[in-house]
Parts: C-alpha cells; structure tokens; sequence
C-alpha cells in the first residue's frame, strides 16, 4: 500500500533571491534520500513561498522492500584448512553475515571457488525512516545564514514551524525546539493556522487559507493580471522576467495593482526612471503602445483585492518620494563641468596599491592610445578614443550614480551628450562597460571597444600584479568575466592584435609607472596563463572539443577571432577521412623533430631526390603560409601546409632519417625541424584525438 507524503519548514520570510535554489536543493536532496533509503516512491511536488519551501511525494511504499543478496567470502583453500574443517576466515564472515557455515556454498569466480551465502534482508517500515528526513532540511545550503535565540543552528531565517506527514499519520522528528506537527498557517494576514487531515490536501488546503504554494501557478496568476491590466488599459507593460520571478517570491496571495506618478517626472531619463520603479520599488514600468514612456506604475500585493485605491496612494507617495530624489539628483548633476567632476577621481581611491581611480583613467587613456595606433585609425577617431578614455569614469562622482550604481555608463552617456561631447564619446563611455554581466552584449562601436578592452586589461594586469588572482568560486573583482569581455570585444570587432601582445603591453606600462608588482616572470607567466584559461572556456562554450581546445592554443590565445576560426577548421577536419593522409604526414614530422635542436637544411648534404622535393616544395610553401598567418587566415594556411603531404610521405618512403652519418642525420631532422615549427606555429596536431574520427 501506498501514501502520500509532506514535509514543510516553516521560516520568517526568506529573501526572494533565496528561494530557487533553496527549492531545487530540496527537491533534488529528497529524490536522493528517498533512493539512499530504498524506499520506492513516485512524483516529487515542490512548494515554496517567502515563509515556506515544502516537498509532496506520492505514492511512498509502506516498508522498504524485502531483498535477498548473495555474499562473497574468502577462496575455498582459505575457508577450509588440510583436514576439510572450516577455518577462522570461513566462521568469521559467515557470522558476520548473520548465518552458520551451515549455510555456506561454493562457487566459481574467474576460475576460482569462493564461499558464498544468501542472506535475507527484511524491508523496514517507512514511517520509521522517514523520521530521519530532518538531514534533508539541515543540507539545505544558503549564500548567507544566521543564527537566532540561543541555538546553535545557522539557517537562513528562524524555523517556526515544521509539518510531517505519512498519509494521516504525523512523522515525529525536531529541530531546535521545533517539532514537527499537521498544523500549517495561512497568509500573514488573511489567513489563517490550518491543520492539515493528511498530505495530499496540502495544496487545497493553504490556497483556502490565501497561499498559492506552487511557485508556476503563483508566478502565472501575476503574469495573467498583468496582461489583463495592460489589455484594459491599452498599455504595454514592460514585464522584466528577472523582476517577475522576484515579485513571485515576495508574496503568497498576489493581486496587481496600478498607481500614477507626476509627468513632470519624465523629463529624467527613462533608465533613471525605470531602475528606480524596477530596482528599488519591484514595480512594472509602463509604456504606451508608441513605446514612450507613460506616468503610471503597476505593483503585485501580498493580499486580496479589498482597499486597492489605499494601496496604490501609498505606493504613489513612495514612488513619489524617489522620483524626487532623482530630478534633484539629474539637476544637479548637470551643474559645473566634465573637467570639475574628473578633478574628484583624484580623491577616489581605486585600489589602495594602485592609486586613485584617476591613476587608473590615465593608464586606461595610455593603452587605448596604443591600440588606436595598432588599428590605423584616423585622427579624428584618435581624439574621440583618447577623450572617451579620459572621461570615461567620470559619471561615478555623480549623485545620479551614486545613488542608483547600476547606471555607471548609461548616465554618463546622458551627461555627455548634454555637456556637449561627440557622439562617439559620449556613446563609448556607456559601452566600456559591456559586456555588463555574462553572455552580455559587446560594444558595437571602435571607440566604445577600445575603452572597454583598455579598461579590462588594466584591472585584470593590475590585479594581478599585486596577487589578486581568482582561486576557484573566488573572484571578488570579476576578473575572469572582464577577461572574456576582452576576448569577446576582440572577436566581435575582428581586430588582428594577439592577446599576448595587449597582455604585454599593460604589463610594460606597470613597470615603466613602478607600480608594486610581484617578479615579472611571476606576472607574465599568470597573465598569459589566465588569458588562455578564459579563451579555453570560451572555445568549450562554442562546442569546440578539448582535445582541440588544447592543440589550438598550444601557442597561446593570439588573434582570438582567427583562433575560434582555426579550431572550428580543426573540428571539421577531424570528420574529414581525405585529412587523414595529411594528418599523419604533418604527425611524423613533429614526432621526428622532437629528436633533435638542429634548426638547419644545407642542400649539400642531400643525398636522394625525395629530400630535394621536400626541401623545394618548403621553400615554396613556406612564405605564403607565414603571409596566410600573419593575415590570420588559417583555412588557407592549413591548404599550404597540406600541399607537402605528399613530398613528406615520399620522404619517409625513400630516407632513412636516422642516418649513421652524423651531418647526413643532423641535416634530415634540420629540414623536418623547419616544417614542424611551421607546424606547431598553427596548432600542435599531435594533441588531437584523429584515429577515433577516421
């Protein structure tokens, strides 16, 4: 016979931010202990509320099953001593199985005989068990816990109360002074403590008492009276999904509400506007059907739908309050000049080893000078980089930003513009920070990349430079996401600047500025090495193997756009079977070169045709394949080092490298040494698993 189960923790209200995870954690830890336990069972309901996370599964067996398992012992000649008597061994492990000798038995494993015994093991009774399921509760892992009264417990927020039910029957267990019982509780206010007949009424049962428990049909409810309210209206509603699931958790009985603001108000940026309805209010921005935004605000309440009109004043006084904040912020933000607020920078400490944030803008202005260099650019689009640089932090000593810090950049285009700068600055100092958070958007335009992969680079060498260096789930100045906005920027833009080449460039200005670093070698060596990790993943994320991964960047990351190009060209040779001719003539080469140091062919010491085609069809190749490198164009320089396949196979075919004669030998691996640097320069082929494609 089967049950339903129910365990519920009652808490004080957990952050929203808490509740996925907490859910999926109890959701997936249950399954485990249900399996752990051998107790059969089917479905596993999650449920979860600001005051609540419970679990309901159905059709729970009543005892584990019986089970009837074979033992293995010792072999036959240590069970049994000369004489054919059962040795110590022998009565040892058939006791400790909980049978007699009596019941052992001979059977072969691998040619040899072992004893062996059937033992029987009876199923216990799962009311029992579950007792023990206060484990899942206490695994349940926070980002931040405390402690409350006099207990020893750390949890994310005191347990108030716990139900525990086999069917109708209460599973007896506590956790600090909390005892489990059938009594759950309602709506703070609505509702209501309800005692619960038994665990398949749970959700009924709390939706009577003015809590939707199920997260999907409580997220659902919201999202249909926000449609219906935009519907009525003739609104659109900008339904942030992030936003939505957050509202979600901050309420147990939802009921959408709208309020209206001053238009007034709309002379502040829409950005400004929206994060502090969104950010600080968690309410739903509105726009009209043009897109413009409008002076309303919709809002969720945690209740019914009595006294809406009390409801929406209060709120309008709030949002009020904020918004007025804000125009005060904008207007005086707008005072003075660019120049009078970068002279603040100079008082901002930015880390205390590498100066004030002022220091930095000046290094950031130094490397995006260099870059522009690298890429050609015209004088105009120099002046717009060096401006752009060197204004680029200068929003952060506003009030606007200061108060609302997710506006870094997006304010400081809006002040721009109105200070008078080019589009091009004003545009590039908003997009320095992208990408803003992973798998973000990368600046669009030169300038805006150019400041952005200056302003990473010198957090990252900086950084790095005085040992602050990311270490597992440690990266508390997200160093590893600036690294791949580095790498992300540069292949969206398809620049030809190896990443080494930038790397080292940051890292000289450090030096040349004396800036407290750890040796050089230290430095170089972790900055290269970091920079290789991030493109690896990168490369990983694309789908790119990691056999392949590893023979693409054996000689680091360098142009990071030719770099994903060469090693999607390696992926598709890898289903190639005409390439694997190729393969294994660029394979040997590499192998044979590995013998020796020798970096030099002299013709004359030539002594079969096949080493002169070799020899000659190089010298061919070579040039057009370092001018098809240097161009960053792999598809066509993997064609040239295909065409000396054939001259390589014939090679080996017709000379014997490891000749007796030292000069004769030396010469050989010379010429092999020559092509395989070629080789490795595009990717060490040898690293790549072939034989399992072809």
């Amino acid at each position: 016979m089967s049950k339903t189960v129910l365990f519920e923790l009652g808490v004080e209200e957990l952050p929203a931010r808490f509740i996925d995870d907490a859910l999926e954690q109890l959701k997936v830890k249950t399954e485990t202990w249900f399996r752990e336990q051998r107790i059969p069972f089917g479905e596993v309901k999650g449920f979860a509320t600001p005051r609540r996370l419970a679990v309901q599964i159905s059709n729970v067996a009543d005892k584990q099953p019986d089970i009837e398992e074979e033992a293995k012992g010792p072999a036959k000649k240590i069970a049994l001593d000369e004489n054919g008597e059962w040795t110590k061994a022998a009565i040892g492990f058939s006791k400790g199985q909980g049978k007699d000798v009596e019941d052992i038995y001979f059977k072969e494993v691998k040619g040899t005989e072992y004893v062996h015994v059937t033992k029987f093991i009876q199923g216990e009774a799962t009311k029992e068990l579950l007792q023990d399921f206060r484990s899942v509760f206490l695994s349940i892992t926070f980002s931040k816990n405390m402690r409350w009264g006099s207990y020893d417990l750390r949890y994310a927020r005191p347990i108030r109360w716990m139900v525990a039910l086999f069917g109708e029957e209460i599973i007896p267990f506590t956790i600090e002074n909390v005892t489990t019982d059938r009594i759950t509780y309602g709506h703070r206010f609505l509702g209501d403590k309800a005692s619960l007949r038994s665990a398949e009424i749970y959700e009924e049962v709390l939706n009577d008492e003015y809590v939707i428990s199920n997260v999907t049909k409580r997220k659902n409810a919201i999202r249909e009276q926000l449609l219906k309210l935009e519907e009525d209206k003739g609104w659109k509603l900008i339904i942030d999904e992030d936003l939505l699931m957050e509202v979600t958790h901050l309420v147990e009985y939802p009921t959408v509400f709208f309020g209206v603001y001053n238009e007034e108000f709309l002379d502040i940026p829409e950005e400004a506007l929206i994060t502090s309805m969104k950010e600080h209010q968690r309410y739903f921005p509105v726009r009209s059907q043009e897109g413009s935004l409008l002076p309303y605000f919709v809002g969720v309440r945690n209740g019914d739908d009595k006294h809406l009109d009390t409801v929406s004043r209060g709120n309008e006084k709030v949002l009020k309050a904020r918004l007025k904040d804000a125009q005060f912020f904008y207007e005086e933000d707008q005072k003075g000049t660019i120049d009078q607020k970068m002279e603040k920078l100079s008082r901002m400490v930015y880390q205390v080893e590498l100066g004030t944030l002022a220091d930095k803008v000046k290094r950031i202005r130094a490397i995006a000078g260099k870059i522009s260099e690298w890429l050609n650019l015209n004088d105009l689009e120099k002046q717009q980089a060096e401006r752009a640089a060197e204004i680029c932090k200068f929003d952060l000593v506003t009030q606007m930003v200061d108060e609302f810090t997710e506006l870094q950049g997006v304010m400081g285009e809006k002040y721009a513009r109105l200070f008078g700068e080019e589009e091009a600055v004003a545009r590039a100092i908003n997009e320095h920070y992208m990408p803003r958070q992973a798998n973000g958007a990368v600046p669009s335009s030169t300038i805006g990349s150019i400041v952005s992969i200056a302003d990473k680079l010198d957090t990252i060498v900086g950084s790095i430079s005085i040992g602050i260096i990311p270490t597992g789930s440690q990266d508390p100045y997200g160093l590893r996401r600036q690294a791949l906005g580095v790498l992300q920027t540069l292949q969206s833009q398809q620049w030809n600047i190896p990443v080494e080449k930038l790397i080292d460039l940051v890292h000289q200005f450090y030096r040349e500025l004396n800036l407290p670093t750890r040796t050089e070698e230290e430095v170089h060596q972790d900055l290269h090495e970091f920079f290789k990790l991030r493109a690896a993943y990168l490369l990983r994320e694309k789908g790119i193997d990691p056999d392949v991964v590893e023979a693409t960047l054996t000689n680091g990351v360098q142009n990071f756009a030719a770099t994903i190009e060469k090693a999607r060209l390696l992926v598709d040779k890898r289903q190639d079977p005409t390439f694997k001719y190729i393969h294994e003539a660029l394979g040997r080469v590499l192998n044979l070169a590995k013998k020796s140091d020798v970096m030099e062919a002299k013709p004359k010491y030539f002594e079969n045709d096949s080493e002169v085609r070799l020899y000659e069809a190089f010298k061919l190749v070579h040039p057009e394949y370092v001018q098809a490198m240097q161009e960053d164009r792999p598809a066509q320089a993997l064609e040239k080092l295909s065409e000396l396949a054939s001259p390589i196979h014939d090679f080996f075919e017709g000379t014997m490298v490891m000749a007796e004669d030292e000069k004769i030998r030396n010469n050989r691996l010379g010429l092999l040494s020559q092509i395989a640097t070629d080789i490795k320069e595009f990717a060490d082929l040898n690293a790549i698993e072939w034989k399992q494609q072809f």
